[in-house]
């Protein structure tokens, strides 16, 4: 470099520095003629591009250290889509082409018409099953998934529980599709639970299993007859809190006790159909045991105005008469009042017992202000009243 420079023609090289401690400092040098005979050389630190050449090393290595466990996974998840006795396929979600098969849909595929290179998922089902087929795609591309639905394969006369999912891959969405075909062991109950089941179905009074955020997750006939539902789908999903009781805060109230207390038994309050009627029900609950996530059970009986047996007989019922041992005695003004207060200081005792005591709360579920309840609390000498004023 030296020598080139002396002839005005020199060219950069690369020149290791040696350090008098530790190691080397790599160098890019260039030399140039000076007037008065001497040479100057230009040197630039390589160490910044030298550390951007190892970090870019340990990079590559690193991919390829993913690439290879990305590998290994693939061949294993191949492996069990091979080995899986259900037939497993994918399909293009814009073609419904078939791309992919395990050994168990091959068999199925097998005996289809055609070449295979080509069959959609039109082909692998019967033409009677063509609206239910669409109708399990249309969910798996809104929600992701779709349930098992019976679908009739080709050139058979058995059906077979089809589900659904929508993958996306290299900017395609595809449809795995399961197909559980064999002759599964059906599941039988003992003979008593199941003739309770088919008790359950057909019961007078209304069973409801919500979850534990109040949302119906099954109901029986008599619970849509009370509600003036027409089938189940109706009621799956809603809150129970729309239909049972007098006002929505009533079943947060129930389902409070329900984890605090355990079951409540004979709960009088309103049941509200979905065309406006109002139904006198009583309501038992409990939670129900052995579920991954909260569930509830409500058995709600229907107790609205009944024909007394005494009063078949022409007889004066009881209430009746015991109001008419007063009439002529106490004006009918003092009759009414305390009825009225009598009913005004249970209601209040009922909001309590079911609030746990909160006051605030009670005073909604009576559509009082928690001013008005503090004053009947009061009159009727209810609870206790120390710091209501403060309140």
């Amino acid at each position: 470099m030296l020598a080139e420079a002396g002839q005005g023609t020199a060219r950069a090289r690369h020149v290791n520095q040696q350090a008098p401690n530790g190691p080397p400092v790599a160098l890019m040098c260039t030399a140039s003629h000076a007037a008065n005979g001497s040479v100057v050389v230009f040197g630039r630190d390589l160490r910044p591009l030298t550390q951007l050449q190892q970090q870019l090393m340990e990079a590559l290595q690193a991919v390829e250290r993913d690439y290879g466990r990305l590998r290994q996974m693939e061949t294993r998840y191949r492996v069990l889509f091979q080995m899986s006795a259900e037939p497993v396929l994918l399909a293009d979600a814009a073609t419904l082409r078939i791309t992919e098969t395990n050994l168990a849909a091959d068999r199925i595929m097998a005996v289809l018409p055609g070449p295979s290179a080509s069959r959609t998922l039109n082909d692998l089902f019967d033409q009677s099953a063509s609206a239910r087929l669409q109708g399990l795609l249309a969910q798996a591309r809104a929600a992701g998934r779709a349930e098992d639905v019976p679908l009739r394969l080709a050139g058979s006369v058995r059906e077979a529980l089809v589900s659904a999912s929508l993958l996306r891959h290299d900017e395609r969405n595809y449809f795995m599709l399961r197909m559980a075909t064999g002759d599964a062991p059906e599941l039988r109950l003992p003979e008593g639970a199941s003739r309770l089941a088919a008790f359950l179905q057909v019961s007078p009074d209304g069973l409801v299993v919500t979850g534990g955020d109040g949302r119906m997750l099954a109901a029986n006939p008599a619970f849509l007859s009370l509600a003036e539902l027409t089938s189940v789908s109706q009621a799956e999903g809603e809150p129970l809190g729309r239909f049972l009781g007098r006002q929505e805060v009533e079943l947060d109230v129930l389902l409070a006790n329900l984890r605090m207390r355990g079951p409540v038994r004979l709960l009088q309050t309103m049941l509200r159909g979905a065309l406006g009627s109002e139904s006198q029900v009583e309501v038992s609950a409990a939670e129900m045991p052995g579920q991954g996530q909260p569930a509830y059970g409500f058995a709600i009986r229907d107790i609205g105005p009944r024909v007394s047996r005494a009063n078949t007989g022409g007889s004066i019922p009881a209430p009746a008469a015991n109001l008419s041992e007063l009439v002529g005695r106490v004006p009918l003004r003092d009759m009414v009042r305390d009825a009225t207060d009598v009913i005004e200081k249970l209601a209040i005792e009922a909001a309590l017992e079911l609030s746990s005591d909160n006051r605030a709360l009670a005073a909604e579920m009576l559509g009082l202000s928690r001013q008005s309840l503090y004053v009947k609390l009061r009159r009727f000498n209810i609870g206790d009243h120390a710091g209501e004023e403060d309140a």
